[in-house]
């Protein structure tokens, strides 16, 4: 166990090291930057694969190493420690090996780019910012790979910033995260002040004895960090624009790190929300409303990856909502993660492989008829179609409808906001499928749809696969029993619902969102221009529900407002004092300074005048 706990850094520090190479190297790496790009992710999964056999020989005691001390200042002192546990062990082994399968895909995807070696350097660094968050055993450490994965979304949505669409998508991710970043770094701020301590561990004991307050303000705080990194409401508007990225960026992003990190952050913090039942029902509000919003926006795009980025948004509000339960819901929080990681990735991937052969149109609106030019992509999407509407026996199924399950558990309003979000995911899945494959060729004339190369195909039937099969995790209770040492033991109470009568209920919902798009897109002929006339929801969801506007109306014009008027102060107020005052000093001295002529015989009659008056002064006095 020594030997693996010591090549723990090699995980986090194979891709920097590439990342580092490919970005400081300059243009002699342009040749074989992204072999190195693509093997170095590569390497960290067989490390990770071999400290998770490790872990699992060890019966389950986490390996952790010793780096360096970070931060010693008087009584505060941050180790920057690894830490290998159950958690963190799914989520290296899905980090590296689903973004290595990326990476592959992107050696296809980008080959006709010729800054291809330093989207590859990027990407590296995307992988080892999200491996020091998870793999950090401190709240401080886990921050600075917070930070690290935030700049390389920047970097890598607006790849290609010369389109003044994508520099406006990587600014406003920038921005809305930072929102979120606030919150966690006061989270921070407070587990210092009040418990001495920023590690796992030492906030873990002072949670013992902190009082529902202190727990409830850590708990809502870091919620906000988890918010904006996940794209939850109220910070969940940047998501949509950052489909402007090359499309394995999407990829990357939903699948395997940044969307994913305020579900590690909830889960791991779980000894917080233990504390606190209201910000555990934060976090299930929050999850709720996130799913229904993202299936709704997800039911009015024609953009294929704007589509699916409403789908990665309902999807996390899932997990957040288990999340939000507990015990109860944290083991199946992270098997929905790990599930929709295989497929997500599938369907994003597929969409690439889509806009590939369609000379980069994500307009849906003008695909059909597909299946048979990309039979490959088809047949793989259809695996990643079924898996997250809950096809019986796919990844999906098993995963999302435990979700629903300890809902309906938790509380019947829940169990129904859940049940509904499963219909609608249904529905916006389907029409994408219609829209996409089945339904007639509205092709452009300069369009010759083909299938993808082997380089990019190959990825999408391994996680075609994991989309099929990523249900095992479920077989004998082991991702429940797994995860027990990191976030307890689930409590049994009585259900509320058989978990037959669930499964029966959510099928039915499901059957009924494919009939329903069914018959809305097989019944009217799809134009390949959008319908002008439609639904005030219609409107909304094209609108993602209005939450830029909402964010404009209530954040940017007062703060724009705000700063023209503290412009208005400085200029008028402080500036005006200070300038009013120099001019009060210049026209003073310059008025003395006329009885200040040169002349002696000036200077003479002054002093003779002078003297004059003290004479008479003193006369008068003495008179008197």
């Amino acid at each position: 166990m020594d030997s693996i706990s010591s090549l723990l850094a090699l995980i986090i520090a194979i891709p920097a090291a590439s990342a580092a190479v490919l970005l400081v190297g300059g243009r002699w790496t342009d040749r074989w930057g992204h072999v190195l790009g693509t093997l170095a992710p590569i390497a960290s999964f067989v490390i990770a694969v071999l400290a998770f056999l490790d872990l699992q020989a060890g019966g389950g005691e986490p390996l952790q190493q010793h780096l360096f001390t970070w931060i010693d200042v008087n009584s505060f002192q941050v180790d920057f420690d690894l830490l290998f546990d159950q958690l963190s062990a799914l989520f290296v082994l899905l980090i590296t090996g689903v973004g290595s399968l990326i990476h592959v895909y992107s050696i296809g995807y980008m080959a006709a780019d010729p800054r291809r070696r330093r989207f590859f350097g990027y990407l590296n660094l995307f992988v080892a910012a999200m491996l020091t968050l998870v793999l950090a055993d401190d709240y401080l450490a886990v921050f600075l790979g917070w930070e690290g994965v935030g700049l390389a979304s920047y970097l890598l949505i607006g790849f290609w910033q010369y389109k003044d669409s994508a520099a406006v998508a990587a600014k406003k991710a920038f921005v809305v995260n930072r929102v979120g970043d606030v919150g966690m770094a006061l989270a921070i701020m407070l587990m210092f002040a009040s418990f001495g301590s920023t590690s796992f561990a030492g906030v873990a004991e002072g949670m013992e004895s902190a009082s529902a307050a202190l727990a409830t303000a850590l708990g809502l705080l870091l919620l906000l960090g988890a918010a904006g990194k996940s794209a939850q409401v109220p910070l969940q508007s940047w998501l949509l624009d950052a489909m402007e990225g090359p499309t394995p960026v999407s990829a990357l992003i939903h699948a395997a790190t940044m969307v994913t990190a305020g579900v590690y952050l909830v889960t791991r913090s779980h000894f917080v929300y233990a504390e606190t039942e209201v910000a555990q029902t934060a976090v299930v509000i929050v999850g709720l409303v996130t799913l229904l919003w993202g299936a709704v926006i997800g039911c009015a795009k024609d953009d294929i990856k704007k589509a699916l980025a409403g789908s990665t948004m309902s999807q996390i509000g899932y997990m957040m909502l288990a999340a939000g339960i507990g015990p109860a819901g944290y083991a199946f929080a992270i098997f929905h993660l790990l599930t929709h990681g295989f497929f997500k990735a599938n369907l994003f991937l597929g969409a690439g492989s889509v806009m590939h052969a369609m000379n980069d149109d994500v307009n849906m609106r003008r695909y059909g008829a597909l299946r048979a030019a990309l039979p490959i992509t088809f047949i793989t999407f259809a695996c990643g179609y079924l898996a997250i509407i809950g096809f019986p026996g796919l990844a999906g199924f098993w995963s999302k409808d435990r979700i629903i399950e300890a809902a309906f558990n938790e509380n019947v309003y829940i169990g129904v906001g859940a049940l509904i979000g499963a219909g609608i995911t249904a529905f916006y899945m389907t029409r994408l499928m219609i829209m996409t494959f089945l339904s007639e060729k509205r092709w452009q004339r300069d369009v010759h749809p083909h299938e993808s190369p082997l380089v990019m195909t190959a990825p999408l039937v391994v996680l075609a696969a994991g989309s099929v099969v990523g249900g095992a995790l479920l077989l004998n209770n082991w991702i429940v029993e797994w995860l027990e040492p990191v976030v307890g033991v689930e409590e049994h109470h009585e259900a509320l619902l058989s978990p037959l009568l669930i499964t029966l209920l959510v099928l039915a919902m499901v059957a009924a969102g494919i009939v329903v798009a069914f018959l809305i897109y097989r019944r009217d002929k799809i134009s390949p221009e959008a319908p002008t006339r439609v639904s005030l929801l219609t409107r909304a969801a094209r609108a993602d529900l209005y939450g830029d506007a909402v964010n404009e109306a209530a954040f940017m014009r007062p703060g724009q407002q705000l700063t023209r008027s503290l412009v208005q102060v400085d200029n008028r107020g402080v500036d005006g004092a200070v300038n009013g005052l120099a001019a009060l000093v210049g026209g003073t001295s310059g008025r003395v300074r006329r009885w200040q002529t040169g002349f002696v015989r000036t200077y003479a009659l002054s002093m003779l005048a002078g003297s004059a008056l003290l004479v008479l002064g003193l006369l008068a006095v003495r008179l008197a």
